[in-house]
């Protein structure tokens, strides 16, 4: 989950929703299945490879549809609260490799956010990635990658990504890695903020829901990872947050729902 150079960092349903590889969407017809989730104009089926989606991928594909409406209806309220719009992102569900406004993009960067062309890039064999290898599963903790996602997309419409990444293109490396991890752990706060707008929508939440998001907050953390990977951490590397990090911002996100409460650029960065 990045919100770096390509990927800046729900469903536009009333705009268009691309829908790569998975032309033939659980084995029906696409528009009904967009349907059921509320209603759809202007769809377009795209794909980007022969590969047939597997069964599991084709449940999660219905999730995410469902996941990224119920981020549309929830940012649609936060922002009419302060007076604004909110114009909900295209969606492309790709899997092995999809063409962005940036260029070509595999799998193995895992869900994404484009700022360049507004639209959040999902793979979903990184679903079975996350429970086999990460050792994360289950709803929330994959409405939560999506949400977070899309915490970079409401990033862009306030304009905070555009003035972070001009900031980081002036910076060295290690400032601009604290920048990206600002940047990150903000998204995850507004995936939180997200989470608690649900709750307090459509009582969504079941016992263990939440902890299923902690889980993967702390098992995507830079440290984590690093040091499941080489033994190690490099903390000036870091550009995504520590586990205890994102652990704490999903968490303050969800709890106060105040999207003031967010900022994480004022912060001092030892106190993230």
């Amino acid at each position: 989950m990045s919100g770096g150079a390509m990927a800046a960092g729900g469903i536009g349903l009333g705009g268009l929703l691309i829908i790569g590889v998975i032309s033939l969407l659980m084995g029906r017809n696409p528009v009904e299945v967009l349907q059921q989730v509320g209603g759809m104009s202007g769809t377009e089926i795209v794909s980007q490879s022969g590969r047939t989606p597997t069964a599991e991928e084709q449940e999660l594909a219905e999730f995410t549809l469902q996941i990224l409406a119920s981020t549309e209806d929830v940012w649609t309220k936060v922002f009419k609260q302060y007076g604004r719009e909110y114009v909900a992102p295209q969606l492309v569900l790709y899997n092995d490799y999809v063409q962005t406004a940036s260029g070509t993009a595999s799998a193995q960067m895992g869900p994404f956010y484009n700022s360049a062309d507004q639209k959040v890039y999902i793979d979903l064999s990184f679903f079975s990635t996350m429970k086999q290898e990460i050792g994360a599963d289950g709803d929330f903790a994959y409405a939560y990658v999506i949400a977070h996602e899309i915490g970079h997309h409401v990033q862009y419409l306030l304009g905070i990504l555009q003035q972070a990444h001009q900031q980081m293109a002036r910076m060295s490396q290690t400032d601009s890695n604290h920048m990206s991890v600002r940047i990150e752990l903000q998204a995850d706060f507004l995936a939180g903020v997200w989470a608690h707008y649900e709750n307090k929508m459509f009582s969504s939440l079941e016992d263990g829901d939440l902890e299923e998001g902690i889980t993967l907050a702390a098992k995507i953390g830079d440290d984590y990872l690093q040091k499941k990977a080489r033994g190690y951490a490099t903390p000036d590397t870091f550009n995504h947050g520590t586990s205890q990090q994102r652990e704490r911002w999903l968490l303050k996100g969800f709890r106060s729902g105040d999207i003031n409460q967010g900022d994480t650029f004022s912060v001092n960065y030892n106190q993230l």
